[in-house]
């Protein structure tokens, strides 16, 4: 049986929300909420959070969380889950966002078995439900599926003649962890910069993408809007 893990990236100065992590949901930090859901995941061994900031540390510290100090110079959350992992002995990785409060363990669970087939690499999940509104958001990420349910494309704006095949992408991976190590030392590709989705770093370099689809749909809060609406549901 592979050994499995989760790590929660906890970048402390997001851009457009700042300090999200840390920002209070029924009495605890959203970043709590999302390691408490995360443990309910039977396939896991352990879920930590790569944190960046004493400040991160000493909010979490009263919640018994377990947190492991990064480098607050990192680009992205993989490069951050990176030097959080590359000292434990595993065989998958989950990267699981800081901003998903409503995320389902069972989820967690799918993504562990995708890869448990020696064929697969790197897996993420979709929705199967887009609205309109979704779809013309480019904060929502859409993908494209070929025939067998591997990634061709990821957008933010969607181009008309694909409207139809894009399924609701969510934040959530697991890895290989040979895959996640072969993936932070590649040179960020042309498409991965100009659409600003890190994806593409791994579809430019020949490293497919599963994706799992699933009628539960979460999305994560990346603005004060996105709070409200979460809120009100």
């Amino acid at each position: 049986m592979s050994k499995a893990i989760g790590i929660i990236p906890a970048r402390l100065h997001s851009t457009r929300f700042p300090k999200k992590i840390l920002h209070l949901i029924e009495g605890k930090p959203m970043v709590v909420q999302v390691y408490e859901r995360a443990k309910k995941a039977n396939l896991l061994e352990d879920v930590i959070i790569a944190i960046d900031s004493t400040e991160t540390e000493l909010a979490l510290k009263p919640f018994k969380v377990k947190t492991v100090m990064t480098s607050d110079k990192h680009i992205s959350g993989t490069d951050r889950i990176q030097e959080a992992t590359q000292e434990i002995e595993v065989d998958i990785i989950v990267n699981i966002q800081g901003d998903e409060p409503m995320l389902d363990p069972e989820l967690i669970d799918n993504l562990v078995d995708e890869l448990s087939d020696t064929h697969i690499e790197l897996v993420t999940v979709a929705g199967m439900k887009l609205d309109a509104k979704n779809l013309n958001d480019t904060n929502t990420v859409k993908v494209l599926l070929d025939r067998d349910g591997f990634a061709v494309n990821f957008r933010r704006e969607p181009v008309e003649a694909e409207a139809g095949g894009y399924y609701h992408h969510m934040g959530i991976y697991a890895y290989k962890k040979a895959t996640l190590e072969r993936f932070v030392k590649l040179e960020v590709s042309e498409n991965e910069k100009e659409l600003k989705l890190e994806q593409y770093r791994a579809l430019d370099n020949n490293i497919p993408i599963k994706v799992i689809l699933t009628e539960k749909v979460f999305k994560g809060i990346d603005t004060m809007d996105d709070l409200k609406q979460f809120k009100a549901e």
